[in-house]
């Protein structure tokens, strides 16, 4: 059985859901360890105290706010509580809003939670709700000593309770070179447009998360085996020649491009038949298309054809009389 990380409830008007907060996600990280190079010992850090330079246990460390320079009001965890401990202890839902208003910019870290006791018929009275309405519920809640903003979201028969940023943490954009639309060097034509709709087109499937993996992590452990059965556990590798970075300068043809890319997605009939319809659909001239010509056309075609081949025969038979007469 998981471990909770939070106890306490949802309240939303006069109804407290009784609730427990488990972790929804774990790490799959790759755990490095630092080594020191001249003998490959691990290094490890001490909790020294600054005066003293003495190491300091666990079981002598509290917690201090710096009020001025080299001051420290303490606030333990029963101080922290007492503060406000309603926020401590409830998720307070603010408002319930159109899940589609929040920007995926300010999702944070997702939490499920699951009843507390004898919380069984509320939660699922929210949860049913949350779905009826198409809403999501806008909460605040406290987790160890830091405020957050969360929403409450509805994923299959579970409320996940995900940490939102506040506004104020989400930084602007106006120093950054984005392009706006109406910009000519941003300018895109309707050939274009198609044809990235005909490779979005191609490469649509449903969402199935399980096929995702980190291939970056499974490289790095093949290398590490790799390393240990070549018994090469303690070889430094150093750095070669980098790749000289691609010219920004290039013009690039983005049609051409998105076709090539449409090519390397084989069996998707949408995106070919797309890009063929982007091909006629657009201003810009199409490649012409060999086209079958009805049977009379054809056979009209064929006669002459062979009329032209049998011409030349005939022509070159003269030639061909007076070689063999000089050679008599």
């Amino acid at each position: 059985m998981a471990r909770s990380l939070w106890k306490g409830a949802i309240s939303f008007g006069l109804v407290h859901i009784p609730v427990e907060m488990y972790t929804a996600v774990r790490e799959q990280s790759l755990d490095l360890t630092m080594l020191d190079r001249r003998d490959f010992s691990p290094v490890g850090f001490k909790r020294y105290n600054k005066n003293n330079d003495k190491e300091v246990g666990w079981d002598d460390i509290v917690k201090g706010y710096e009020y001025s320079d080299g001051e420290y009001v303490v606030l333990s965890e029963e101080d922290l509580r007492r503060a406000n401990v309603e926020a401590t202890q409830t998720i307070d839902i603010l408002a319930f809003v159109d899940a589609a208003d929040v920007p995926l910019l300010y999702y944070e870290q997702p939490y499920y939670l699951a009843p507390g006791k004898g919380g069984d018929k509320v939660y699922a009275l929210l949860r049913e709700t949350l779905k009826k309405a198409g809403k999501i519920g806008i909460a605040t809640v406290v987790i160890r000593v830091k405020q957050h903003l969360a929403a409450l979201v509805c994923v299959d028969d579970t409320i996940v309770l995900n940490t939102l940023r506040f506004s104020d943490e989400i930084r602007p954009t106006e120093d950054l070179k984005i392009p706006a639309a109406s910009e000519k060097s941003a300018a895109i034509s309707d050939k274009e447009l198609k044809m990235a709709m005909a490779l979005v087109e191609g490469m649509s499937e449903p969402w199935k998360p399980e096929q995702y993996h980190d291939t970056f992590r499974e490289d790095v452990m093949k290398l590490v085996e790799e390393k240990v059965k070549a018994h090469q556990t303690k070889t430094i590798t150093m750095p070669g020649k980098e790749k000289a970075p691609a010219s920004s300068g290039n013009v690039i043809d983005l049609v051409a491009l998105l076709q090539q890319s449409i090519g390397k997605k084989p069996g998707k009939a949408s995106a070919s038949s797309a890009a063929e319809e982007a091909d006629e659909g657009a201003d810009a001239p199409a490649p012409a298309r060999t086209r079958k010509a009805p049977a009379k056309t054809a056979s009209k075609a064929a006669a002459k054809s062979s009329t032209a081949a049998k011409a030349p025969a005939r022509k070159a038979a003269p030639a061909a009389k007076s070689a063999r007469k000089k050679a008599a």
